[in-house]
């Protein structure tokens, strides 16, 4: 079977996929500077500090799961949900030598192939050039970002240019995880981290995945690529970004429904940021220079994490219309402080671009490491409605929900068109969700509330229970298109009972928000906490299949 599966290096390089073949050198220069830099962790880290994201349901699992099939059912799989759940996240295979920080381990996919109402479970590592060069040390060689902090940030940063400058390690495949979230666009599943180009993943009938290699556009991509691009419903167009540390800081591009990746669109800001997301309307891309900066000066006088929030200065956001060849029409727009980590959705209201985003203030990336507490109340997501009027040149925002929610979703039939509904995830801290939340836009909030409850543009909370969290929900229509009604399908998404320390699969219904869910699928071990998911459709496996 996995002699019939693998795919020749040649027949991905003609659909524009390169194929990672990293030549890692382990030789005298290798051991040298392993143990220079064993030294130098032995004096500069502390290694008492306990590594939060690599305890409890955190902790990776060791081995791939091959597809698994008739996993128990509970209730019924609806025929639309015939496809593949997928999710990814970290999943480190070797332990780092000091620091570790959530973002950092080896993308994982975990996927659930659904046919007919019977489900298969299937788990494979993102094979990028990272992974293989560490497969050939057999361990961890990768500069991490939980090692971005303070002078000893700057060692390690050092450590990494002198392994590269060496040829210990081969830089020319990237260095990226492919660990943060999930795209279909021109018959190709990509799996997605912003430091990075995509990786094209092929979904075989029986469930099981596989990686192809890097998608550089026939080498017109020489930037990193976000994880959350725009595919446009209604045109078949992925819009995308990359951000850098380096001028531009950003660079917007177009990829025709045909695969076909159009000049870049510098954008120019005033210094290095982070920029996770971005948001599309019909007419508009909207960029968000908000200030997390990239400033490895603070992170060594300071020690700080290399990215750090000023509380000082405004937020802006850029509306540039979306075939512009040049930055020239951007419109700048500015409110208060503030940082986001994920737009629900964008679109157009006469003279107005609106963006339903997740908004949080004095965001602390340090905080998302975990030692200093479980509960992460600085990280206050909350709902928010904002407009940018393209006549007058002025903003407002509104706040629409109390914290915490993040990781929104929409009926993605609506992706930069004006839509009803948003489903969320309740937050306990970062990476806890405790329950999927359902708003409606046409209902006012209910401003004197200051948790999250059913009221007001609340329709609906499926609360997880006890000791039991969960992840990014995916909706999944019943009647794909804007024909049907807006609500009319299925949200889907993994979660883990800490009492038991099983995991499962979640069906429940999104128009009525029932705590009865639809169906629960049994995995067969648990599913480390991870981060954004997607479903291909049955369409589109199929479509893949053919290629």
């Amino acid at each position: 079977m996995a002699d019939e599966k693998r795919i020749k290096s040649g027949e991905a390089a003609e659909h524009g996929i390169v194929k990672p073949d990293p030549k890692p050198c382990n030789g005298f220069t290798s051991k040298a500077i392993d143990l220079l830099e064993k030294l130098l962790v032995k004096f500069m880290y502390d290694s008492t500090k306990p590594h939060h994201w690599l305890l409890g349901n955190f902790a990776p699992v060791s081995d791939e799961t091959p597809p698994t099939k008739h996993l128990p059912v509970k209730g019924y799989l609806p025929d639309c949900l015939n496809g593949e759940f997928v999710r990814v996240g970290p999943n480190p295979k070797f332990a780092p030598v000091a620091g570790y920080h959530w973002f950092d381990g080896d993308g994982m996919i975990h996927g659930l192939r659904i046919k007919d109402g019977k489900a298969t479970y299937v788990s494979r590592f993102v094979k990028t050039s990272r992974l293989k060069q560490e497969e050939y040390f057999g361990g961890s060689k990768f500069m991490k970002i939980g090692d971005l902090k303070g002078f000893f940030g700057l060692v390690m940063v050092n450590m990494q240019i002198l392994r590269a400058k060496l040829k210990v390690l081969d830089m020319s495949y990237g260095q990226g995880t492919a660990n943060t979230a999930l795209v279909y666009h021109h018959g190709k599943l990509l799996a997605l981290s912003e430091a990075d180009k995509p990786y094209a993943i092929k979904v075989f009938e029986d469930g099981d995945l596989q990686t192809l290699g890097l998608l550089d556009y026939d080498k017109r991509l020489n930037h990193s690529f976000t994880a959350h691009p725009k595919v446009d419903p209604f045109t078949g167009e992925m819009f995308t970004f990359g951000y850098s540390h380096t001028p531009p800081y950003i660079t917007y591009r177009v990829i025709s429904e045909d695969g076909y990746m159009h000049d870049p669109v510098p954008i120019t800001i005033s210094e290095p940021i982070m920029m996770h997301d971005f948001a599309i309307t019909e007419n508009y891309a909207i960029f968000m220079d908000l200030p997390l900066h990239f400033r490895p000066k603070e992170m060594v006088k300071e020690k700080k994490m290399i990215f750090t929030f000023d509380p000082t200065k405004k937020s802006r956001f850029g509306v540039l219309p979306r075939y512009a060849k040049n930055e020239m029409q951007i419109r700048w727009f500015e409110l208060p402080n503030c940082f986001i980590f994920h737009n629900a959705n964008a679109w157009e209201e006469e003279d107005e671009v609106v963006l339903m985003t997740c908004r949080l203030e004095n965001p602390d990336l340090d905080m998302v490491g975990g030692a200093e507490k479980e509960k992460l109340d600085n990280f206050a997501n909350e709902l928010y409605e904002m407009r940018f009027n393209m006549k007058t040149g002025l903003a407002s925002q509104r706040k629409l929900s109390a914290s915490a929610v993040d990781f929104p979703r929409i009926n993605e039939s609506y992706t930069g068109r004006k839509q009803r509904y948003v489903y969320g995830t309740i937050l306990d801290s970062i990476a806890k969700v405790t329950g999927i939340i359902k708003f409606d836009l046409h209902a006012e909030p209910d401003s004197g509330k200051t948790k999250l409850e059913v009221g007001g543009n609340i329709l609906g909370i499926y609360d997880l229970g006890p000791g039991r969290f969960g992840s990014e929900a995916v909706y999944v229509p019943r009647v794909p298109g804007i024909d049907s009604e807006e609500d009319d399908g299925y949200l889907i998404f993994f979660v883990h009972d800490e009492n038991t320390g099983k995991s499962a699969v979640h069906v429940i219904d999104a128009k009525t928000m029932s705590a009865d869910p639809v169906a629960v699928v049994e995995l067969p071990h648990r599913v480390p906490y991870g981060f954004h998911a997607f479903f291909v459709t049955e369409e589109q496996l199929q479509a893949q299949a053919k290629r």
